[in-house]
């Protein structure tokens, strides 16, 4: 696929103008205050993996409503001290799977946490076992579009409360330092990440890699691919639906989140990606910190012949020599 949006040197310079409820702040807010109101850890049981040089255990949190969780807590064997925690959120479509599938984090001596989706798992890799009990508002089958003609019924609603509440569930996990706490992901993990960004004040570092939800409604009229295409086929039925829809998504807009984020921040992208159009993470990362009064460390590395796999292994490097100078003392 030729690369298809704004040119790199548009790019560099795109800040888009998004369509931010005046409520924004006191939806999400009242979201997480909800969510909050119990200790977050409800499990931490130690699981036989076969890896010599790696101590895993299975975790469940309480996320949005209170629902569980589960998750994967990785961390080196045969070291007792406090290391720094990322917390790792999957690809749409996609669940925590097996244990040794991400041992990156963890051979690299970080503790990683990796969360389930809720209501996902079922499209790729190897699955996941977290279900989704508050998917039967109005919407589609897909993820992308459940709920979607209400924001309080929106499946990235309770995805996004999830995430921050993983960021919690970590910090009371053993040895861990709850002051050097990271948000990665890629794609809809990537704009998990993001929005745990946006949301969660003290985040020591944020890498996400062609995040989705980022220029949603740029996006919707980009491509037909992935998530978006899966929105794009709802409204396609649904005709009348738009109006709700815009509102329902503009809670979740990666940008948004993107303004209210202070921790330095690593981006990748392929400028040849057409499940998350370029011009969504550089709208982010553009308007990246606007609102905090603060002018966050932050770098963007673009591959132009690459689509949604990005800078793949040689962009994972690029984040490990990132983040050791960042969390180095």
């Amino acid at each position: 696929m030729p690369a298809f949006d704004l040119p790199l040197t548009q790019l560099e310079h795109h800040q888009p103008e998004i369509e931010e409820p005046a409520d924004f702040d006191a939806f999400w807010l009242d979201t997480l205050r909800k969510a909050g109101q119990s200790e977050p850890l409800v499990s931490v049981r130690p699981v036989e993996t076969g890896l010599r040089l790696t101590r895993t255990w299975d975790v469940t949190f309480r996320g949005f409503a209170g629902d569980p969780v589960r998750a994967w807590f990785s961390r080196p064997a045969g070291t007792g001290e406090l290391l720094p925690a990322v917390v790792e959120f999957a690809g749409y479509g996609r669940g925590r799977g097996l244990p040794h599938e991400r041992l990156t984090w963890v051979s690299a001596g970080y503790a990683h946490l990796l969360m389930d989706n809720r209501g996902q798992g079922d499209q790729y890799g190897c699955g996941g076992g977290t279900p989704d009990p508050h998917a039967v508002a109005p919407g589609g089958p897909g993820p992308a579009v459940r709920g979607l003609l209400a924001p309080e019924d929106y499946h990235y609603r309770r995805l996004i409360t999830d995430a921050v509440r993983a960021v919690a569930a970590v910090r009371g996990l053993p040895g861990v330092d709850p002051g050097r706490t990271v948000a990665v992901g890629n794609s809809q993990g990537g704009g998990l990440a993001l929005a745990v960004a946006g949301l969660v004040p003290d985040l020591a570092a944020l890498l996400v890699t062609a995040p989705l939800l980022c220029g949603i409604l740029r996006a919707l009229d980009l491509t037909d691919a992935g998530p978006y295409g899966e929105i794009a086929a709802y409204l396609s039925v649904h005709r009348g639906a738009e109006r709700a829809a815009r509102r329902t998504l503009s809670y979740v807009e990666g940008v948004s989140f993107a303004r209210r984020a202070q921790a330095p921040a690593h981006f990748g992208v392929g400028l040849r990606d057409v499940v998350c159009p370029p011009s969504g993470a550089y709208g982010a990362f553009n308007r990246y910190g606007e609102l905090t009064g603060v002018d966050p460390r932050r770098e963007i590395h673009a591959y132009p012949f690459n689509g949604h796999e990005g800078g793949d292994a040689v962009h994972v490097r690029r984040q490990l020599d990132w983040l050791a100078g960042v969390l180095a003392p």
